[in-house]
């Protein structure tokens, strides 16, 4: 169910390849189809596969704000990338965000990174989201996505997992419909099981 707070702040996050914008636009229609009153924005970091991606998504029952989410303002953070989810939190993250984060790291473009610019001990980063979240999922949506032969639906995965924690007035049904709308019939069924997944997923957390 959505918070009371006016409006609702979602940041989705992630790198380019990981289907981000579907992400948003699939919540942002099945949203406004209910009543809310919805902007969205996108912000990209480096203009190739890999770089930083970010949507922003404001609920409203009564008024439109600008699709700028104020630093510090954000309600949700739904993190495809692990480090991506951290980078955001430090920025819009505040003592009352909730944070839902895919663990399977994307690493940069090349497959040496440098000692200066290795990636973090994932146990380290997870920790690091918990101390920046008030409530904080985790859910390996990679290895999800590969029990299913088909890594392209991590991020339908993750919507899964936004519905099974509840956090937004949507309904398995109301992104079923969307995706109707968006996926050829052949893949359909794939992607509502990824979706089903991910929502058990979070579900068994608690």
């Amino acid at each position: 169910m959505v918070a009371p707070q006016e409006p609702l702040n979602l940041i989705i996050c992630g790198v380019g390849g990981q289907g981000n914008i579907l992400i948003s636009q699939l919540i942002a229609r099945a949203l406004m189809k209910k009543g809310y009153i919805v902007t969205r924005g996108e912000t990209f970091g480096a203009s190739q596969r890999s770089g930083a991606v970010m949507s922003s998504i404001r609920i409203s029952s009564n008024e439109t704000y600008g699709p700028l989410i104020p630093e510090g303002k954000a309600h949700i953070v739904l993190g495809l990338e692990p480090l991506e989810t951290l980078r955001i939190l430090k920025k819009y993250g505040n003592p009352g965000v909730t944070s839902i984060t895919n663990t399977h790291p994307t690493f940069p473009i090349g497959s040496v990174l440098s000692e200066k610019n290795r990636y973090p001990d994932p146990d380290e980063l997870c920790q690091a989201i918990k101390s920046l979240s008030k409530r904080a999922w985790f859910i390996d949506a990679a290895a999800i996505a590969a029990k299913l032969g088909a890594p392209i639906v991590v991020n339908i995965v993750m919507i899964g997992a936004l519905l099974g924690a509840g956090l937004l007035a949507l309904e398995r049904k109301d992104i079923e419909d969307e995706m109707k709308a968006v996926f050829p019939p052949d893949k359909l069924a794939l992607n509502l099981t990824a979706l089903d997944m991910g929502t058990s997923a979070i579900r068994a957390q608690g």
